[in-house]
């Protein structure tokens, strides 16, 4: 595996992403709630819980335990996927392993990658501004879920329209995610968990569709924590000066994407940790494998040097666990 050093803490793409936004006044900017989405949300909660009483009492092992697969090969859409090949360019990936990320990544139906990724874009830019989809500053269930029962404000609406995406969608293989989604996501979130388990193993229909919605809102709860936990709770080991921070707890479940703090001021860094694929950065370690099958390549890191010497200058002096180096 070839991995590319860069020697310097500043973006070395995206110029727009390093252009300061400043905070508005949130009195200003209210929020539109969107109704049907929250009964939307409120229904897949609901047959969340179902599902969850469902697993303890009448769905086979295998029915849980292709569960689990699918919640982890979703994730990892999202976190190597949409995030750190699509969002990020960290890395460069042949068109098999596209295809596979962009089946990974549909399994969530957290939107297309090229709504998902332009989101993120947005988020790097405006961080914990009114241009940020899911801004901090307005609380932690706003940066949770709440933005997603709510209009975009103009703010948002403004800088989505000029960050640059033009890569993604000269990209054949997202853009027939985006131009298909009903077709492809619907098929690989609900239908195809649903029908797997009845097909090949007797499950029944009550069964595997409650458990599929389980495992379709613990993926999305899980993958939100980035956007809500890891902006409350944790340590400013990189940079004290912003606010997203490391929580290594927060990582362990999200597949390596917990070490916030690190990641916005390192985002092209491919491993989003300064701990590389240590630490169960299991996103980490997927590339890596890819990377050594010849799938992915460039891979884009930090020196240790590099992330030293920003540690030092605007770290807030803790080690892993927040105590004082």
């Amino acid at each position: 595996m070839a991995s590319r050093l860069l020697e310097t803490d500043e973006e070395p793409t995206d110029t727009d992403l390093k252009k300061n936004v400043t905070p508005s006044d949130l009195s200003l900017n209210k929020l539109q709630i969107v109704y049907y989405l929250v009964i939307f949300y409120i229904y897949i909660h609901v047959a969340a819980f179902y599902g969850l009483y469902l697993g303890c009492t009448s769905a086979k092992w295998s029915t849980i335990g292709f569960g689990v697969l699918m919640h982890i090969l979703g994730t990892i859409g999202i976190t190597a996927g949409a995030h750190r090949l699509w969002s990020h360019r960290s890395y460069k990936a042949k068109l098999p392993l596209q295809i596979i990320l962009m089946v990974f990544n549909s399994i969530t139906s957290q939107k297309t990658v090229i709504n998902w990724s332009r989101d993120h874009r947005v988020h790097h830019k405006c961080s914990d501004t009114e241009g940020d989809p899911h801004n901090a500053s307005r609380g932690f269930f706003y940066s949770h879920m709440g933005w997603l029962m709510t209009k975009k404000s103009e703010e948002v609406i403004k800088q989505g329209k000029v960050i640059d995406v033009s890569d993604l969608y000269s990209n054949p293989v997202i853009r027939l995610q985006n131009d298909y989604p009903a077709p492809i996501i619907g098929t690989l979130c609900f239908v195809l968990p649903t029908v797997i388990p009845m097909y090949f193993w007797g499950e029944t229909f009550n069964n595997a569709w409650h458990l599929n919605m389980l495992r379709f809102v613990v993926t999305l709860h899980i993958i939100c924590c980035v956007n809500s936990v890891a902006h409350f709770w944790g340590y400013n080991r990189t940079n004290k000066k912003i606010r997203p921070c490391q929580n290594p707890i927060l990582s362990s479940v999200v597949l390596g994407e917990g070490f916030h703090n690190y990641h916005h001021v390192f985002p092209w860094d491919y491993r989003a940790s300064e701990l590389g694929n240590k630490y169960l950065n299991l996103s980490t370690m997927f590339i890596d494998f890819f990377a050594w099958v010849g799938w992915a390549y460039d891979l884009k890191a930090t020196s240790e040097e590099i992330i030293k010497n920003r540690k030092e200058r605007t770290g807030d002096g803790t080690d892993l666990w927040g105590h004082a180096d």
